[in-house]
């Protein structure tokens, strides 16, 4: 329901009417989701006793992002993102194979205090946010 009210908010952003559909494939259809979903971006939780550093949100919306770089416990976010391409033209543009793009990283446990993510959205914008692992932790 919550995912509803903000995918009918990004369309109204967008100047879609009830008949158009935005097909989230650039920055200017998943800039305003990813502004209003920031706190989803990543997540981290202990599993199996390693950190898993999820990126699921993201890799969702990659089609509209350039590159994504990330640092953890305050290093420069130098650390590419693999981003599966977008299927431009499919009936499923956005589709993931989670086998050969895991939406996660795996980190020794308790290894992560924070993460710094930097993207670049196709548009040529650049955003940098910082995250504590208080605020990203995943039950």
């Amino acid at each position: 329901m919550k995912f509803r009210a903000i995918f009918s908010a990004a369309a109204l952003a967008l100047g879609l009417g009830s008949g158009a559909q935005a097909q989230f494939l650039t920055a200017a259809e998943v800039k305003p989701i990813l502004e209003m979903t920031q706190g989803n971006w990543v997540g981290v939780r202990v599993w199996e006793g390693n950190d898993l550093l999820y990126f699921t949100h993201l890799v969702t919306f990659r089609c509209g992002l350039e590159e994504v770089f990330f640092g953890i416990n305050g290093e420069v976010p130098s650390v590419p993102l693999p981003l599966e391409p977008c299927y431009e033209g499919t009936a499923a543009p956005a589709a993931m194979d989670p086998v050969k793009y895991p939406p996660y990283m795996t980190f020794p446990v308790g290894s992560i205090h924070a993460v710094t993510l930097m993207m670049m959205y196709d548009d040529g914008d650049i955003q940098e946010v910082t995250f504590e692992r208080a605020q990203i932790q995943i039950p």
